[in-house]
């Protein structure tokens, strides 16, 4: 296997360990299949195919650790699956021969992946723009410059050829895209105006999570968030804070994690500790995930270079919960 994968070791789907003294003598497969909840027979897998070296040389199944040992670990992708195109209604805020912007509904998967091969909104788009959608995604992606995630709804631009998806590459890395997001949390927010800076990765015992990660022998990303309270609501059900905010980077589930680090977890987010409030208990027609809307995103067009910003309303759903909110709150 080249060498090239294992300089990406920053991506979300890398990781890298550090053997604690306690464990010299482990086997490597036995130390992974504890460390990241997988089984034997993965971390075998994932050994005989390349995927693990260990102080930056391959390994093999039967190595036996030593403490300060360095353990780099690569996730493979899932097996790609060719998007197949479906008229499935699209909500589109702009569109024109470079980009289209569209307002995601809350349930969507953006792209298929292993075992779901349809209703995402690859789908949607191949059937809407035909072949005019960039091939840098590939067949699994095209078009996709960004994600946000299934249950949380609002705006992605999506490219329509090759040039547009880098230049938004591009922009998207230098920060240079501005994404404004609106969302319930759970509690009373004291300060008016704040800002998350904390890093994100993989969550160390459950692979499908993110988490704030201090420890430096795992790997984990810059991620920062500022926010800022639009309201406050103090029901009989609960307390809960109306925010905004704005992303100064884009890891995975980044608002989700770093609201929830700071005591103050989406409405509605069960895997990050929002889930089955009083509030959602009285209100599970109006919940589906966590509350959280992508609202308003800027950026530099492609080929006009303009700067254009495009919004979206709320989804019918979140107006509901804040006007009972607002009925039903005191004063704070």
């Amino acid at each position: 296997m080249s060498d090239k994968i294992f300089d990406v070791i920053a991506s979300e789907d890398a990781v890298l360990l550090m053997v604690p003294d306690e464990l010299s003598g482990e086997r490597i497969d036995r130390y992974l299949s504890d460390s990241e909840g997988i089984s034997r027979s993965m971390a075998v897998k994932l050994i005989g195919s390349g995927n693990v070296r260990v102080n930056k040389s391959p390994s093999n199944k039967n190595y036996k650790l030593r403490a300060g040992d360095e353990i780099q670990l690569i996730y493979p992708e899932p097996e790609p699956c060719e998007a197949v195109a479906e008229d499935i209604p699209l909500d589109i805020v702009y569109e024109d021969g470079d980009i289209i912007v569209v307002n995601k509904p809350s349930g969507m998967i953006v792209h298929p992946a292993t075992g779901i091969y349809s209703g995402t909104l690859v789908n949607a788009l191949m059937y809407h723009c035909g072949d005019s959608l960039s091939g840098i995604g590939g067949v699994i992606r095209p078009g996709i410059v960004h994600r946000i995630d299934k249950d949380t709804s609002g705006l992605l631009v999506v490219a329509k050829n090759d040039e547009a998806h880098e230049f938004l590459s591009g922009q998207l890395k230098t920060h240079d895209v501005s994404r404004v997001y609106h969302a319930i949390a759970i509690g009373n927010i004291k300060n008016d105006t704040g800002s998350v800076n904390k890093p994100i990765g993989r969550h160390p015992s459950d692979r499908k999570k993110m988490a704030v990660v201090t420890d430096p022998s795992r790997t984990a990303r810059e991620a920062i968030t500022h926010y800022e309270v639009m309201d406050r609501f103090d029901t009989p059900q609960g307390r809960f804070s109306y925010v905004k905010c704005v992303l100064e980077t884009g890891r995975t589930h980044q608002i989700r994690v770093h609201m929830s680090s700071i005591g103050h977890s989406l409405l509605g987010d069960c895997v990050y500790g929002g889930g089955n409030t009083k509030f959602e208990q009285s209100n599970r027609h109006l919940i589906n995930g966590q509350c959280l809307h992508a609202k308003e995103l800027s950026l530099t067009h492609p080929r006009t270079r303009e700067k254009m910003t495009f919004s979206c309303e709320l989804p019918q759903g979140m107006l509901e919960i804040l006007e009972k909110m607002r009925k039903m709150s005191f004063d704070i």
